[in-house]
């Protein structure tokens, strides 16, 4: 049988009804080029030209080594008949064939030209005009079915292209042989291990910026949901110039009292800083004894002391290329001040019991609740040590001196620990938030989330009393009214209505039972305070 030969009616069969259909015996589908084209489209947008075009011209490449392969189980001696390629390839609809010129001697050698492509026609369509030729698959399929017909690698390199405004598109097909160090550029697309790598490359950026999304809304909850809440103006310019602080490498120091919250503030600056993957260390100086502290700053060897029976890395090796937290940073003494300094300066760390440094890459955020400028002044803190940690200096407001957030720190932790024990407490008696208020709180955030915590477990109804509450918040810290404290009773009724909706996932009836009152009074109660929160 002859090329020319060759017609839908002999090598395409398939049943009237549907089903399966077959192209030289073995099963075909008719695809939509249109699918083709937004497949096209879908895989540069997602995973760029470089990638996309691999994925066709290899697709393209095994079409046209198994149409090849198939020709010559079916038919025999065809596959040595250069005419049937393109005319198979035209009656799969891919392409129409203007002009093919072939040459076996002294070289394998054609030139092929092309219209009414569905490459170009697809490229056009969907991203507009191309600068390079789009037929990936069609030069992908030559490739493959010239590479079986003839036993040896073939490449078909397209040079000219409608997509990009020529008249037609014209291929070229030689041998690896006789292209030589033309084909090099061009290899890439043949190849199977390059999807792989950049496959590689793709998935690991994807993770990277998932896990930078994950990290970003960690830190994001932690301002409300770990205690950093902002509604106060003192708080919101606190982390708003953290933030700012955030964005360059400079050494910090952040200042308050004691369980105001300067760990979450030093968390939020490492999550918003472009160290937000790489760890954050967190350590507190009083906490640990002199003895002990070198050893954990910088690490030991083997043997280096007794007890050393291993290697083991210090805090500022953890911490390489992320933040080093070191919290209570005015209880060093004199000598650790110094040996931090000099790591500061010189950014290398020497392990106990090691003679040779280690360079280190680390940011240093540090927290104290002492004037450290007196401490200075009086000769308790290195002056060069505090010029080098404080290129920026951050205060946490102590929680008394934002009145405005008690109430919302209060309701999460309410929610958090009812949700961890599993009983269900929806608010407080006007009684208690009045209280909580007035408290002068000198232990800060975390002395109210103990305070809430135990007044969670001592509950023994759906609201908080006073007598849940601990001993101490009735004794001598209760500070003198002040005008930022008196709150009228209606908005204290509204936050507990709001918060028990959100409770009871909106379950007004629920609601209504809970709070003792009618479900028409809630109602009427819900209309007016939604009303005033518009205004």
């Amino acid at each position: 049988m002859k090329a020319s030969d060759l017609d839908l009616g002999r090598v395409f069969s398939f049943n009237p009804k549907g089903g399966n259909m077959q192209f030289m015996g073995h099963r075909a589908l008719i695809v939509d080029a249109m699918a083709m084209g937004l497949l096209r489209k879908e895989l540069i947008e997602n995973i760029g030209t470089f990638a996309a075009r691999n994925i066709l011209t290899r697709m393209g490449y095994a079409h046209g080594w198994s149409t090849a392969d198939n020709l010559d189980r079916e038919y025999n001696d065809s596959l040595q008949d250069p005419d049937f390629g393109p005319t198979l390839h035209k009656l799969q609809g891919m392409v129409n064939i203007a002009k093919c010129d072939w040459t076996f001697e002294p070289v394998f050698h054609a030139d092929i030209f092309w219209e009414d492509s569905y490459e170009s026609e697809q490229q056009i369509l969907h991203l507009g005009m191309a600068s390079e030729p789009v037929c990936w698959t069609l030069t992908g399929y030559v490739s493959g079915y010239c590479s079986r017909m003839l036993g040896e690698e073939v490449y078909c390199i397209e040079h000219q292209c409608h997509a990009k405004g020529d008249a037609l598109c014209h291929a070229e097909v030689r041998t690896k042989k006789e292209w030589g160090e033309e084909i090099e550029p061009y290899l890439p697309f043949f190849q199977a291990d390059t999807i792989d790598k950049v496959l590689h490359e793709v998935t690991t950026k994807l993770t990277n910026a998932e896990k930078k999304i994950n990290l970003r809304t960690q830190f994001a909850e932690s301002e409300s949901a770990g205690g950093i809440v902002a509604r106060s103006k003192a708080m919101r310019k606190t982390l708003d110039f953290a933030r700012r602080i955030a964005k360059v490498e400079s050494s910090v120091i952040i200042t308050g009292e004691s369980g105001a919250g300067k760990e979450k503030i030093a968390k939020l600056i490492h999550g918003e800083s472009g160290r937000a993957l790489r760890s954050f260390v967190a350590i507190n100086c009083s906490a640990v004894t002199e003895t002990l502290l070198e050893s954990e700053f910088f690490g030991h060897a083997k043997g280096s002391f007794t007890g050393a029976n291993k290697d083991r890395i210090g805090l500022f090796e953890a911490a390489n290329g992320g933040t080093l937290f070191l919290d209570e940073i005015g209880e060093l003494s004199a000598s650790m001040q110094a040996k931090l300094l000099r790591v500061l300066q010189e950014k290398e760390i020497r392990r106990v019991g090691e003679n040779s440094p280690r360079a280190v890459d680390v940011r240093i955020v540090a927290a104290t609740n002492r004037h450290l400028a007196k401490e200075v002044a009086a000769g308790n803190f290195r002056e060069d040590l505090y010029y080098r940690l404080c290129i920026f200096e951050l205060e946490v407001p102590a929680l008394r001196e934002r009145p405005e957030d008690i109430l919302v720190l209060s309701r999460h932790f309410l929610e958090r620990t009812s949700h961890k024990i599993g009983k269900e407490v929806i608010g407080f008696y006007p009684e208690v938030t009045e209280r909580l208020l007035q408290f002068n709180w000198p232990g800060n955030v975390r002395q109210l989330e103990n305070t809430i915590e135990h007044a969670v477990v001592m509950c023994q109804r759906k609201r908080i009393k006073l007598e849940d509450l601990p001993r101490g918040l009735d004794m001598v810290e209760i500070s003198q009214p002040k005008e930022l404290s008196i709150r009228r009773i209606d908005d204290i009724e509204r936050e507990q209505i709001l918060s028990a909706l959100k409770l009871l996932n909106g379950n007004k009836a629920e609601v209504a039972k809970r709070l003792g009152i009618s479900l028409s009074s809630l109602y009427q109660k819900i209309k007016r305070y939604k009303y005033q929160g518009q205004e």
